[in-house]
This record gives C-alpha cells, structure tokens and sequence, in this order.
C-alpha cells in the first residue's frame, strides 16, 4: 500500500551491469517522464546479481556496484540509484508484491521504465504484460522499451561481458557507449615497477568482477578532476612474478605523486599487446617504453 510522505519517481528497472547503451535508452526515457510529470527521476536495481543465490558459480559481472552508480550519474545524471539487498526473501517475493508495495508503495514509483525482456518476482514470474496491466490498475505510467541492436546483435551485457574476456575494448565501447571502467582504491604492490624507474599504482578488481583479458591497454586514468594517459597491464606479470595472483597495474604518464590509498578510475580503451614473459627486465624496461609510445600515438589518433 502508498505509504505517505514518500517522493514519487519514474523509475527505470534493470540489473544494469555494465550501463549499456540499452541501459541508456531506459534511463533516457525515465528522466524525460520525470520531467513531464514533475517527478524524480530513479533507478532500481539489485546489490549482488540474483543468479548467485542458486548458480553454483558467482556472475562475473562488468562493474562493481560502486562503478554502476558512478556511470549512471556520471554519464545520464541520475543520483539516485536504488540498489535494493537481493535475498531469499526478495527472490520468493511474488511479482505483485514486488510492483504494488515495493515500488509503489514503498518507492513511490509513478511511472515504471522497463525493456521488453525485463521479468521480476518468484521465478521470474512476472513480465512487461503484467508490469503494464498492474500499472494501469495503479493508475500510473510506465514505457516498455525495445530491444536495442547493432549490427544485428543484441546490445546486453552477456555478449559485453564476451568481449572484455576477448580483449576487445573498442568492440565494447561501441556497445557500452564509454569506456569500460574499473574504480578501486590504490595499493601498495611490490614495487617491482619502481625498481626498474617505472612505477605503477595497483588496483585491486573487486570480488566477482571479471578482468579484461591478459594484456597491455592504453587507458585513461581519471584523478579526481583530471584525466592522464595511462599504460594498464592486466595479468600475472610472468617477467618479475611467479604467482599466478591476477593483478591490474597502471604506469600514468606524466605523473609522479604518491596515489597509495586513493580512489581513482581507469577507463580501458585499446589492447595494445598481450601479457608475455621477457627474458630480463632491461627487456620489459624496452617494452614498456614502446607500450608508452603506443598509448601517445593511439591518443594522439583519438582525443
């Protein structure tokens, strides 16, 4: 039932893992039903994927939870996103329950944003049919959106997630519509990039993101309001390591403070070469530079 004094929103519902432009089409359409109804503008969505409650394997997902609610603001201009906690209790929740107390109940959902493939309640029992149906039973609005495609092909985070398994950012970026990216807070590492004069600050990929492919990416390195070029290798650093410990390294060119315990983003753009294992370090110390040289050239090319 409504409860009183709660703001009333157009909300766009999905997972969003990996804010897609599909993402983008329904929270497109959410802020513009804000606007003509005088509403907020929200999106709902889970803290953890549902799927891990019963798959014997966790969903490597795209983004954290943390990068989900940056992209959403930073990219559409959203602030409030709803990332409810999904448990037993939210998976047996029957689908009317789900729409009629918790969004518009509790939430205060006035106008509901949905895509065409969108299924919520026990089992997923309930549909954009029954969304549609329930909505004007409620008397409130809602848009059910289409499937986006290119080239033939679904824009979702499945077929997302295949291509940063690949290594194909660029790929990626055309159906994300930004730059994969990856927002942690900086480590200490073993300083093994500073021995040889190239230090590198260390992200640790939080539980149950996947990592791009092995490799060497020209990136961008985002430091509160400034952006760096920067030189990322993913991978197990077989050169100077023995530990098959999977990590994320990033050399920022023309930057030199001390990152150790800050929050920054690096946004992948290009793999230059994948992760191989040099017979010295003076050889990797090579490689690098040529690395560098690449990340310039390939910036130069794309500003």
């Amino acid at each position: 039932m409504e409860q009183t004094n709660v703001a009333h929103r157009a909300i766009a519902l999905g997972f969003f893992d990996g804010i897609h432009r599909g993402h983008g089409q329904l929270m497109e359409r959410a802020i513009l039903r804000a606007g003509e109804l005088a509403l907020r503008p929200a999106v709902f969505t889970f803290d953890r994927h549902p799927s891990d409650l019963y798959a014997d394997t966790p969903v490597q997902l795209i983004n954290s939870a943390q990068d989900r609610a940056d992209l959403i603001h930073r990219l559409y201009g959203i602030r409030e996103v709803i990332f409810s906690h999904f448990d037993e209790t939210m998976m047996c929740m029957p689908w009317e329950t789900f729409l009629t107390e918790m969004l518009y109940g509790q939430y205060g959902a006035r106008h509901l944003v949905c895509g065409e493939d969108f299924h919520f309640g026990y089992r997923g029992e309930g549909n954009p049919s029954k969304l549609a149906a329930t909505c004007r039973t409620l008397g409130i609005g809602c848009d059910i959106i289409p499937l986006m495609e290119i080239d033939g092909i679904k824009v979702g985070s499945t077929y997302i997630r295949t291509l940063l398994a690949e290594g194909d950012m660029e790929r990626a970026t055309e159906f994300l519509g930004h730059p994969h990216c990856l927002s942690h807070t900086v480590e200490h590492g073993k300083r093994l990039g500073s021995s040889i004069g190239i230090p590198t600050v260390n992200l640790t990929v939080p539980p149950h993101v996947l990592t791009p492919a092995h490799g060497v990416y020209a990136t961008r390195v985002q430091i509160g309001e400034a952006s760096y070029m920067g030189v990322t290798n993913v991978g197990v650093r077989p050169t100077v390591d023995r530990s098959t410990h999977v990590t994320v390294e990033t050399f920022i060119l023309d930057f030199s403070s001390d990152l150790y315990g800050q929050t920054l983003r690096v946004d992948f753009y290009k793999r230059l070469r994948a992760e191989r294992k040099f017979a010295s370090l003076d050889e990797l110390k090579t490689q690098i530079q040529r690395d560098m040289d690449s990340t310039r050239s390939f910036f130069q090319k794309h500003p």
